[in-house]
């Protein structure tokens, strides 16, 4: 299992790369400003380098867990569980939304690793 876990971890690393370097805030910014109520802060927009900065501290920080999915148990099989869904939607939501707009959305090159990526590691839990 911590061998899928790190694997997904720098799946995920190359992800927040190619989202980075194909634009993915041009896109995700404006599209979130026309679909959110004015009054809402939710769901937010991101200034690149706080975007950047949290999402490469998010990867460390999950490849600082992997010796603690290693060790087993119930709470690292539910992480993984966790990370594994949460990643697959990520996956999907590049592709379809690629689907959907009819063009090849920033982050969709990787997104099908994460999805077998998310896959290895589900399978790998048992």
């Amino acid at each position: 299992m911590a061998a899928a876990w790190q694997i997904l971890v720098l799946v995920l690393g190359l992800h927040v790369v190619d989202e980075a370097l194909t634009g993915f805030l041009d896109f995700y910014n404006p599209l979130i400003l026309s679909v959110r109520p004015a009054w809402s802060p939710f769901p937010p927009t991101f200034r690149f380098d706080v975007w950047l900065g949290g999402l490469t501290l998010l990867v460390i920080g999950l490849r600082l867990l992997t010796r603690w999915i290693r060790r087993g148990g119930r709470g690292p099989r539910a992480a993984s569980w966790v990370f594994a869904a949460i990643m697959c939607l990520n996956g999907c939501a590049h592709l379809l939304g690629s689907l959907y707009f009819g063009r090849w959305l920033p982050g969709a090159t990787t997104a099908p690793l994460l999805l077998a990526a998310s896959v290895y590691l589900a399978r790998s839990i048992r």
